[in-house]
């Protein structure tokens, strides 16, 4: 530890949770702990700062007459490619409704048709209307707003601003706090449970639509305690990031293809042609056709020109608004596009209360591995994982004993400053561990990113799990895909430690062949 920052506990308090991350996973996750008092760390002022509120399309649920959870389970399940868990996609499908209407309960404003129900969108891989929206393609913006006013009205929650640092361990080994630092200051948090909802990785690679805060820190927090990371090595490429020179670059929403966008190229021939599901085939399958386009020298374009077009400011007025600031006029242009880190399906791994595999520690929304996306998510099934998994890890924290003194940090130490510059491992994160990914490539990742990892830097060793899970899966499934082992291996999941990675960082010197290894 530092010895010229100030360090000091706050009051024990055997009843206060930690929720780290202020999304939908943190914000859903606090109120569903009401009335027992949680301290929400967010290491910006609500509603700044995360990718739910970017979220354009909206939320998932079976409430359409033609609709039901089994098929909402079943396209789930398809989508996952083979590693989706058919009890947690029923699970959550069956949740969805009524989640639907806990978000009326506090006046979200949904989009209506003209009878008054919710309208209900189409996108790609879903096989019914489901996508539950507001304010068009404002979705994740409106249903934060609502939930931060929730909170707002909800006494039992404090909201702290600060760099959440480390977690702590209670005399049993379980976690049962958080260091944090503000100001300059460095402080501790005990608390009965810490839930984690500090979001994705997106900003670990160059072109990403994610916040460039979302680097992974709660993944390296929950690793350092001990807990197990499984199936790093999915990260989600949303295919249709808007490639305007933008970082983050803003996103053109799938639902645009939901309601007749089509993919091209510079000469005006559809990129999708011949492939099964066309523009509406999983993220995945979109995401390489267009990065294999592009390299074959062409430019891809999403193409709203027509009556979509024309209608774009009102039904979709975050892209109209977006094409805006670019200078791009959607009824009269085609907007151009790439693919760009998005989602991550890996995670902290655990169970169907959101606990992990170290005792006091839970995770919420992209942070975590619950078995729902498997290989690929869904569309539109974020929002709806996390709203889901609240109120069962709510329910599974209250029954948790209270922590055992003494409460201490289990190994605290300031992080490393500069252990590998973040422009060099968004670098090498987009060049080796991409939408298509091979050997000698994922090797030299591990190579890179082990030092800075084993250093303390927190974004390197998330980077370092990814790269060493993709290494590990010598096959194609979902979003990982290695041109060196195209065909599919019998159905696993990747299972991952900070020793594990730690070990594979020592022993990786120059030379030395990690592809065999």
């Amino acid at each position: 530890m530092n010895a010229h920052a100030p360090f000091s506990f706050a009051r024990p308090d055997s009843d206060r949770i930690v929720v780290i991350g202020a999304g939908i996973a943190g914000l859903a996750t606090a109120l569903r702990l009401a009335p027992r008092p949680v301290t929400l760390v967010t290491a910006a002022p609500l509603g700044i700062g995360t990718a739910t509120g970017w979220a354009q399309g909206g939320i998932a649920a079976a409430i359409g007459a033609d609709d039901d959870p089994e098929l909402h389970a079943a396209d789930t399940l398809a989508a996952g490619a083979g590693l989706t868990e058919t009890d947690v996609a029923a699970r959550v499908a069956a949740a969805g409704p009524g989640l639907i209407d806990w978000l009326v309960g506090f006046a979200a404003p949904f989009d209506r048709d003209e009878a008054g129900a919710l309208a209900l969108g189409l996108e790609a891989a879903h096989s019914r209307r489901r996508i539950v929206r507001a304010g068009g393609d404002s979705t994740g913006r409106i249903v934060l707003e609502t939930l931060v006013r929730a909170v707002g009205r909800t006494p039992s929650v404090t909201v702290l601003v600060a760099e959440a640092r480390d977690l702590m361990r209670d005399a049993r080994g379980a976690v049962a706090g958080v260091v944090c630092a503000r100001d300059g200051a460095t402080f501790a948090l005990p608390a009965r449970a810490v839930v984690l909802a500090t979001g994705g990785v997106g900003a670990l690679y160059a072109s990403t639509t994610n916040p460039r805060g979302a680097t992974g820190r709660g993944l390296a927090l929950a690793a350092r305690a001990g807990a197990t990371l499984r199936d790093m090595e999915f990260v989600q490429f949303h295919p249709t990031a808007i490639a305007c020179g933008a970082d983050p670059m803003p996103l053109a929403t799938e639902a645009l293809r939901g309601e007749g966008a089509r993919l091209i190229d510079g000469t005006g021939a559809p990129v999708m042609a011949g492939i099964t599901g066309g523009d509406l085939a999983p993220r995945d399958v979109v995401a390489r056709g267009i990065f294999q386009a592009r390299a074959r020298g062409a430019e891809v374009y999403l193409d709203c020109r027509g009556a979509l077009g024309d209608r774009m400011a009102t039904r979709f007025p975050t892209v109209a608004g977006l094409c805006a600031a670019a200078g791009i006029d959607p009824r009269l242009q085609a907007i151009p596009v790439r693919p760009a880190a998005h989602y991550h399906m890996g995670g902290v791994m655990v169970d169907a209360a959101g606990a992990s595999t170290v005792p006091g520690l839970f995770a919420c929304g992209e942070v975590a591995s619950t078995g729902l996306h498997g290989a690929n998510r869904l569309a539109s099934n974020s929002l709806l994982e996390a709203m889901a998994f609240a109120p069962w890890i709510a329910e599974a924290v209250a029954a948790l004993p209270a922590p055992a003194l003494p409460i201490q940090p289990h190994a605290f130490a300031e992080p490393a400053a500069d252990a590998l510059d973040l422009g060099l491992l968004r670098g090498v994160m987009e060049r080796q561990v991409g939408v298509v990914r091979e050997a000698e490539g994922l090797a030299d990742a591990v190579r890179h990113l082990g030092p800075a990892a084993r250093a303390g830097s927190d974004a390197a060793l998330t980077g370092l799990a990814i790269a060493a899970s993709a290494l590990s899966r010598r096959e194609s499934r979902g979003a990982h895909w290695r041109s060196d082992h195209p065909a599919q291996q019998p159905p696993r999941h990747t299972e991952v430690t900070w020793a594990e990675l730690r070990a594979m960082a020592e022993a990786v010197e120059p030379g030395r062949d990690v592809v065999a290894a």
